[in-house]
Formats: structure tokens, sequence, C-alpha cells
């Protein structure tokens, strides 16, 4: 298999070329004129981002997308599913309200906002997969009825697959209640006992009732009610949530991989990861920690995993931040040699690449073309 084209740009701007440019720029040098978007639908994948969040990307990177797709001929919306746990995106009302709220509106961006699995999460296609996890894949009606999708991709840190980017928005983040669920169900956490602290936070983020608490007041999951959505591992301050084992990770990147296949499989898409605010935990969260390295730049390709591959060894170049999640846990754990195993040592985020390739989502050797 040859090489898979990645275009770079960084995030310096000197005058006369502002980062939006830049991002035009990269999207043309990429080869997203390629496709026909003549009088196409096309679904631009975002995370709108948790209200409290600070560090999902600016609705102005997405207005760049928008304009571009329009000046080729399609007809652009942007688009994502409603969330499993409780907060502001679990239902299309909110949902749209959170992302109006950050910005993500008509006004700014050029474009109308679709939830695109419906009111309540349940709007969803079945898309043929058979592969080893998931035969059907559940996916937002809205995203199947586009005839091109393009995933617009903040590059993070995961404290259940290791990292966030192109294949983790587009798997995960397509998957209707019922496919967040089915992928879900294999990365069930436990609480470590000695280290809870009963500061009772994590029964707040759970929507399941999947938490209780013993007469010491220690924290316990029902794995009978528990859905594995991970948002009590991310709220726990004290490390005292973990996943139930390693499979169980990997298993869920197998089938975010088989998801993500069902969304891109028959059709164009195209793919865009920032390497910006890096933190170590999802969008999903209402608050953002301090970022475990500086911000790198913009990336664009037509595969999603080799997309993701580069942006995760840009990132394990940079030294860490000391003031990060990173810098905490290499001040009492041995270095593992890769930032976000160091952020959550319990993840495997190499699953993700290596599967992605056997299943035909894309390659893992790429070549990284800089675009100035």
């Amino acid at each position: 298999m040859e090489k898979s084209q990645v275009y770079f740009s960084d995030f310096r701007a000197r005058p006369g070329l502002n980062l939006l440019q830049k991002l035009e720029r990269l999207m043309k040098k990429a080869g997203i004129e390629k496709i026909d978007f003549k009088n196409k639908y096309v679904a631009i994948k975002i995370h709108f981002g948790e209200p409290g969040n600070l560090s999902y990307l600016r609705p102005n990177y997405a207005k760049v997308v928008a304009d571009v797709v329009r000046q080729l001929g399609g007809r652009p919306f942007l688009t994502d599913c409603n969330t499993l746990y409780v907060g502001r995106r679990k239902n299309a009302l909110d949902h749209m309200d959170a992302a109006y709220e950050n910005g993500f509106n008509p006004l700014a961006t050029g474009c109308q906002v679709i939830i695109a699995d419906g009111l309540k999460g349940t709007d969803d296609i079945e898309v043929e997969v058979d592969g080893n996890y998931v035969k059907k894949a559940k996916i937002g009606r809205a995203v199947m009825d586009a005839d091109i999708i393009i995933s617009l991709n903040h590059f993070k840190g995961h404290e259940q697959v290791g990292f966030g980017g192109a294949i983790k928005n587009i798997g995960m983040g397509c998957g209707s209640r019922a496919g967040k669920m089915e992928m879900h169900s294999s990365g069930k956490p436990k609480v470590l006992i000695d280290k809870c602290a009963r500061c009772r936070q994590c029964i707040k983020q759970c929507a399941h009732g999947a938490i209780s608490y013993d007469e010491n007041g220690k924290a316990h999951i029902d794995h009978q009610k528990c859905v594995g959505c991970g948002r009590c591992i991310g709220v726990c301050n004290f490390d005292a949530i973990k996943s139930a084992n390693d499979e169980a990770v990997d298993i869920l990147n197998k089938k975010i991989d088989e998801y993500a296949l069902a969304v891109v499989k028959n059709r164009p898409s195209f793919h865009i990861n920032l390497i910006t605010d890096v933190s170590p935990n999802c969008d999903c969260h209402s608050e953002n920690d301090s970022p475990i390295v500086p911000n790198i730049g913009m990336l664009a390709s037509f595969d999603p995993v080799a997309l993701d591959k580069a942006c995760a060894d840009l990132v394990n170049h940079q030294t860490a931040f000391q003031n990060s999640l990173v810098g905490d846990n290499l001040k009492h754990c041995k270095d593992l040699g890769d930032h976000f195993d160091n952020a959550h040592p319990v993840t495997n985020w190499r699953v993700a690449i290596s599967y992605g390739k056997e299943i035909g989502l894309g390659n893992d050797e790429y070549e990284l073309i800089e675009v100035k």
C-alpha cells in the first residue's frame, strides 16, 4: 500500500496571511477540489463543545470549511449526534442551544446546524458493516442522508480511547444514542475503592442511575445499568475510576473504527484535524484541563487513519507541559514514552490505527507534506 498524503500547516501567522486563510489554502492543497460538490448535500461533522468547556474549535474554522464547500457548489450543514450522558447536548433542542451558545449558528458559520439523530437521539439508519464487532452500525440519519462527509476535528486526548481525532469524531460522533451504547458496551469502568475520595462528582455525570454509594460513602458502579460512556472516568479527580480491562478499551477502539467505516464508505469524505488546546480529556466535559503540549498546527487528508497517526506522532514529538495532567502523572509514575499513555495509562490509541488499517478505513503509513 502506498503512503497516504497528509498535508500540514503550522499556526504561525505573519502579516498578510491569517490562520483562516491558511486553513483554506491547506484544504485546497490537500485536494478538496477533487470532490464533485455541485448541488450535493455536505455534512460537516464537528463537536460543538459542551458549554463550560473552552477548548473546542472556534466556529470561525467551521465557517472557512462551509465557505469552501459553497465555493465548490455544495450545500453544507454542521452536524453532530446527541450524547448518552447528562449534559447540554442530550437532545436536539438543548444541543442546538449549546451549539448556538458556543458560536455555531448560521450567522457566524454561514450554514445551518442539524442534529443528525433527531430530537431524542432515535432517528438513525442501520448501515451494513459486517465487522468483527458491529454488523449494522446505527448512524444519525442526517449524516447518512448527506452526499459527502467532511470531518472538522479538534485533536486532543481522551480518557477511554487515548485521543480523539478524525476516527473518533466520525465513528463515535456519528453514532445515534443506540449506536453509542453499542460501542461503549465493552468498556464499562470500575471503582478503585481505596482511591475514592467520597466527593460524589461521578454520580452527577451518570445519566443511567448506575452509581451508588456504600455506608462509607465509597462509589460503586452497577454494570447492569452502566452503558460504558466513560463520563465518570473523566470527572474523577482522584484517579479512582478505571476502565475494567485493557481488552475492553481495545474493543471500544475497534468498534469506533467499524462505525467510522460505515460513515465514510461508498461516498466522498475529507478530514481536517487541528492540533490546538490539546486537553487530556474529551470536549464532552463541561470543563477543560490545561493543554498537555503546545499548539502545533492544522492537517488535512482524505485518509482519517493516516491523519490521526500523523497528529499523534506530532504531539509525541513535543515536550509535555509540566503544568498539565501529563506533568502531574510523571511526578508519580513511570514515563511510558507517549503523552497519551502518560495522561491515561489504561488507554491504547494504537489499536484504532492498526485496526483501521486492517478493515480498510485507511493507512498507517503517511507522507507529511508541508503547506506554507
